[in-house]
């Protein structure tokens, strides 16, 4: 027989059951020898049965609570309580052990019936021995019945909520590892997002200002002037090294951006987003112009991150992604037909972003915020229960890329 868990409590349980059942076997027998009843010898071969089957029950792997090997051993041992109580009145004392195995073996709801009639045969088999009738012979057997019940219920009870806190606290460790490693990933792709911005806003403007610089300045020299080649050589170093500067630039994006424009990173993800529970349609509006790398980054981490919530939470079977360049701005739409939800809803709940169909207070949609005000730009969300969410990072153009469609770099 074994229990659903094997910590040390548990298995001194079992030992102190275990005892009780042999040690009040042993005494019925011996009470049958030294007082020379008249079935004697059948006292001793039944409790020596009765032992023998307990012990083969206990021992059994196939031997569990709420299976049907269990409720075998079970009927087995109460048919040969009943004999060893048909030939001793003191065989009424080994009821106690067998509450607690059926309470243990049964589920509550057969349990409780064997339970009272182990009971009530206790009782009959007490007073058909010519017993007398006296409170005792009924307090006791139904006394030991209740407290067996109190203790296995409340056993019970206890392990479930031991379980329930073992489970929360390995959620919560497994959630913390999750969160440290999301932590570590997106401190690493902030990093690397800075210093792509950073080379691109210093290193490779200023190297692009002295390759224009040392170009006008060739230019205007007389033809045969021995700066000539001098110049040269710096606006051709200057250009190598501009190249070098965006190429780190380049290596320091995302992936998807990487090996294409902005527009085709979106059109990937919208395809590998598609499946048969959610189609995904990308549309560009206007003329494209090339954007600034945090431009590119911002636009795309917020696509990623409201699809795959809408992918997660929003129960939607349509959603359209559409990045549109005007004359003085670009903006992208996220736009589901999901669940919906109430904007500016609980605080507490967890995190979920806009397209999750789900309430705001995660934090998604603050990043997302934080990243459209680090750009000069705003972020809008309107959604409803039942009416789908709609989402759009809206970042004004640099002044160069708006009057020439070309990158300030």
């Amino acid at each position: 027989m074994e229990t659903r868990v094997h910590p040390p409590v548990a298995a001194a349980l079992r030992l102190c059951l275990h005892a009780l059942l042999l040690g009040l076997l042993a005494l019925t027998a011996v009470k049958a020898v030294s007082g020379e009843g008249p079935h004697a010898g059948a006292v001793v071969a039944v409790s020596c049965v009765l032992a023998a089957v307990y012990g083969a029950g206990a021992l059994a792997p196939v031997v569990q609570p709420r299976t049907l090997a269990g409720a075998l051993w079970l009927a087995a041992l109460g048919a040969l309580w009943l004999v060893l109580l048909a030939l001793s009145a003191d065989a009424l004392w080994v009821a106690f052990p067998l509450y607690f195995l059926q309470l243990h073996l049964l589920p509550t709801r057969g349990s409780l019936p064997a339970v009272l009639v182990t009971a009530a045969a206790a009782i009959t088999g007490f007073l058909l021995h010519g017993q007398a009738v006296t409170p005792g012979a009924f307090i006791g057997p139904l006394l030991g019945a209740a407290v067996a019940v109190a203790t296995v219920l409340g056993y019970d009870a206890l392990f479930r909520e031991s379980e329930r806190r073992r489970a929360l606290i390995e959620e919560l460790v497994s959630t913390r590892a999750e969160l440290a490693a999301a932590e570590r990933t997106a401190g690493t792709l902030a990093e690397r997002e800075r210093l792509a911005r950073e080379i691109h806003d210093t290193l490779a403007q200023g190297l692009s200002s002295i390759q224009l610089l040392l170009r006008a300045a060739e230019r205007t020299l007389p033809a045969g002037a021995p700066a000539t080649p001098h110049v040269r050589r710096a606006r051709e170093a200057a250009q190598d090294n501009l190249a070098e500067a965006r190429r780190f630039v380049r290596a320091l994006t995302p992936p998807d951006l990487a090996t294409g424009s902005l527009a085709a990173a979106l059109e990937r993800l919208s395809a590998r987003t598609t499946d048969s529970s959610l189609a995904v349609r990308f549309a560009v509006s206007g003329a494209a112009v090339e954007l600034p790398t945090p431009y590119e980054v911002a636009l795309l981490r917020t696509a990623q991150s409201a699809l795959a919530n809408t992918v997660r939470h929003a129960g939607a079977r349509r959603a359209e992604i559409t990045l549109s360049f005007m004359d003085t701005s670009v903006s992208l739409d996220v736009v589901d037909d999901g669940q919906g939800f109430t904007p500016g809803g609980r605080p507490e709940a967890p995190d979920t972003t806009p397209g999750t169909g789900a309430d705001t207070g995660g934090f998604g949609l603050p990043a997302m915020r934080s990243r459209a005000r680090s750009l000069g730009g705003t972020l809008s969300v309107e959604s409803a229960p039942g009416e789908g969410t709609a989402l759009a990072l809206t970042l004004p153009l640099p002044i160069a890329v708006g009057r020439t469609g070309q990158d300030c770099a």
